[in-house]
């Protein structure tokens, strides 16, 4: 810079700036739930990245300790996040509720597919908490303690959609979510699962005709219930779980 024509007072205030607007783009993406949160990647995933992507070396901002935001809220309280989140975040108590709404938000609307009527109940839930806070209608302490009891329903369903506990044979994520999503019928539910896991083949997503199978056999089975439902959505979200892939 020296040699481009800068003095000693110019280099200083150009490389003040740099760390400052570096600075605040990171607590920004931290804030609104955009920075990359590396445990939401399927290991695979995570051993193609390291393999493959790099980048130069660079100042540790945030350490969660090999948790991801949301995890260190539930396992460790949101005073462990306090603790691991920048200082000009963590100074502020509305700049840390945010940056923990706005995870939570974030968190909601990526597992959505998964559960649509849960997830909808856990957003009904985090807004009910976001206008609570923001009237002052509850204490700090006692808002990030609800933050926290929410944040662990959100990454460990326990409860339907409606806040009741799972019938005992509703007992797997994928009869869960049937459940929620089709009118919490516990009967319909074991059937459509059993339906699914009898008919499907390996490597059935994306097969035409494999596809049309699982389909023609949990519309067999709705069909004598005479459920109001969208077999597209049903299916969409028959393909959205882990353990039917």
């Amino acid at each position: 810079m020296a040699e481009a024509g800068y003095n000693d007072q110019e280099i200083k205030r150009i490389k003040d700036d740099v760390k400052h607007f570096e600075s605040v783009r990171n607590n920004i993406k931290l804030m609104s739930g955009d920075h990359i949160d590396m445990k939401s990647y399927e290991p695979t995933m995570r051993r193609m990245l390291d393999t493959y992507i790099h980048a130069t070396p660079s100042e540790t901002v945030i350490d969660f300790e090999d948790l991801g935001l949301i995890e260190l809220i539930v396992n460790q309280g949101p005073e462990a996040l306090i603790k691991a989140i920048p200082e000009d975040i963590a100074s502020n108590p509305e700049n840390v509720a945010e940056t923990i709404e706005n995870n939570v938000r974030k968190t909601i609307v990526d597992e959505n597919p998964v559960n649509p009527k849960y997830y909808e109940h856990m957003s009904a839930l985090l807004d009910e908490l976001i206008e609570l806070r923001r009237q002052k209608a509850i204490a700090y302490a006692e808002y990030l303690q609800k933050i926290r009891q929410l944040a662990s329903k959100v990454i460990n369903p326990t409860g339907s959609a409606g806040g009741d506990a799972y019938p005992e044979t509703i007992n797997t994520p994928a009869k869960r979510a049937l459940y929620d999503n089709l009118d919490q019928n516990e009967d319909l539910a074991d059937k459509v699962d059993a339906a699914i896991r009898l008919h499907k083949q390996a490597d059935w997503q994306g097969h035409l005709i494999k596809e049309r199978k699982i389909t023609n056999a949990v519309h067999q089975v709705i069909k004598e219930y005479e459920v109001d439902t969208d077999l597209e959505e049903l299916i969409s979200l028959v393909k959205a779980q882990q353990e039917y892939q």
